[in-house]
């Protein structure tokens, strides 16, 4: 029986060959993403007995339409197909096991197992968290006689829940500990370089161009710059993410909390005499009673000196069971709360402007420089991880979209901060040394706009 893999274009061919240990696939829509890393997938089970590959999209639906229905004609009379299992078994001992990770949590049935080649495809769909899960997955198997590299393999567009991590990666090359550029590989895909859908389906490119500009810019042209569903596009790692400092005992310091029994999310703020605020430590912690909860929390507070801990009104409402409220438990366990704004779309708002790059000229250096007011320290690691990943609602653009639920607990305490009134520090000068703090905001006749002096 012969694999016949049809007509490949010059990047589809490049997919093919490279050897990277990950290599990224994508850009516009109607690049042929699917149908080469089903052709990948297919030429390393028949070229390498025993290896086990997994192929992941992000929910079921997706999975059964973009590849089970295809794989089963492609592959007819070469494997067999086990619906119980979702996976093709090939006669030289070679699998491709198909699923999918539609909660973020889903991604921990993997731990354990081991393939060496995982194909994540539409990547930005996937979280941060889910991809480095599965890295952990990509190892031999023990089933391939011969050595074979561990491999990863990424096809997606600009967007989605997963753009920053992948432009991270991929298109900014931005890395950190012992991550290596020798490792990635993106090769970018484009509509026009797909033979068959411009010969047979001229309309979708045509209904590609008529997109909102924004959109256009992201499917058509694959620009990972500008995609209209990230609500902070003003979140900037390299701005925003700061190293950890001792804090002066004399700044106020301040906690936002969101609880539920499937997240204890909490974030400790210390805010300057300038008004600015640093994230400084976080609570992440699931399946936590109040009881329990609060322990975590005094535990961490030890003997910081907590202006005012944020709590949302929910926490107000009384539990039919035992009559009281959760904000009531937790005070009996001696914690005080005072009760955050719970209007979504101007916390959200507030948010924006807390995170707004600015920029700003240094008194000493003269040297005009982007600042925030907001700076998170690099340790509080889920805010750092979740915030980049929201996304606008499709009905409310105005509000941030509650799934994936996962990343919206440390967020949501990040809104109740900044929706709070919190003034700057009071200053505390000893007698021997005086600082000034005081902002001058003149105008900058060559940049031309508000320079902020600090």
């Amino acid at each position: 029986m012969t694999f016949d893999i049809g007509e490949l274009y010059p990047k589809q061919i490049e997919f093919c060959k490279a050897r990277n240990k990950y290599i990224c696939y994508g850009g516009s829509r109607g690049g042929g993403k699917s149908h080469i890393s089903r052709i990948k997938m297919c030429l390393l089970a028949l070229n390498y007995p025993g290896i086990q590959i997994l192929l992941l999209r992000r929910t079921l639906k997706e999975l059964r339409e973009n590849h089970v229905l295809q794989l089963q004609k492609m592959l007819k009379g070469i494997a067999v197909f086990k619906e119980s299992t979702k996976e093709f078994i090939f006669p030289n001992g070679s699998r491709i096991v198909l699923g999918y990770c539609d909660a973020e949590k889903d991604v921990l049935q993997y731990q354990g197992q081991a393939y060496e080649v995982i194909t994540m495809e539409e990547a930005t769909m996937f979280t941060e968290f889910q991809f480095q899960a599965l890295t952990e997955s990509n190892r031999m198997s023990g089933n391939m006689k011969e050595v074979f590299v561990p491999r990863m393999y990424f096809t997606c567009n600009p967007g989605g829940v997963g753009h920053q991590w992948v432009k991270r990666l991929f298109i900014d090359k931005e890395y950190v500990g012992t991550e290596s550029s020798d490792d990635y590989l993106f090769i970018p895909s484009n509509v026009y370089e797909n033979k068959y859908l411009m010969e047979h389906d001229p309309n979708y490119v045509r209904i590609l161009e008529n997109l909102p500009e924004d959109r256009k810019q992201a499917m058509l042209y694959g620009n990972w710059d500008v995609f209209d569903g990230q609500f902070f596009p003003e979140y900037k790692r390299s701005l925003h993410v700061i190293e950890p400092f001792e804090i002066p005992e004399y700044w106020d310091k301040y906690i936002a909390l969101d609880y539920g029994l499937d997240m204890f999310a909490v974030l400790f703020f210390a805010v300057d005499t300038k008004g600015h605020a640093y994230a400084y430590k976080e609570i992440h912690r699931d399946n936590l009673i109040v009881s329990e909860a609060a322990q975590v929390l005094r535990s961490y507070i030890r003997k910081e000196n907590i202006k005012n801990i944020y709590a949302p009104p929910d926490l107000w409402n009384r539990n039919r069971d035992t009559g009281k409220s959760t904000f009531e438990l937790f005070r009996d366990e001696g914690l005080m709360f005072t009760k955050a704004s719970n209007n979504r779309v101007a916390g959200w708002l507030n948010v924006k402007e807390w995170l707004k790059p600015r920029k700003v000229r240094h008194e000493q250096t003269n040297e005009v420089i982007e600042d925030c007011d907001l700076k998170i320290f690099s340790n509080c690691l889920n805010i750092i991880r979740c915030l980049p990943q929201l996304q606008h609602d499709d009905k409310n653009p105005n509000d941030v979209a509650t799934e994936p639920h996962e990343l919206t607990h440390i967020t949501d305490a990040l809104r109740y901060f900044c929706v709070s009134r919190t003034a700057p520090s009071k200053e505390i000068v000893n007698k021997e040394t005086t600082f000034n703090f005081e902002f001058e905001r003149p105008r900058n006749s060559e940049i031309g706009e508000e320079i902020i002096v600090i």
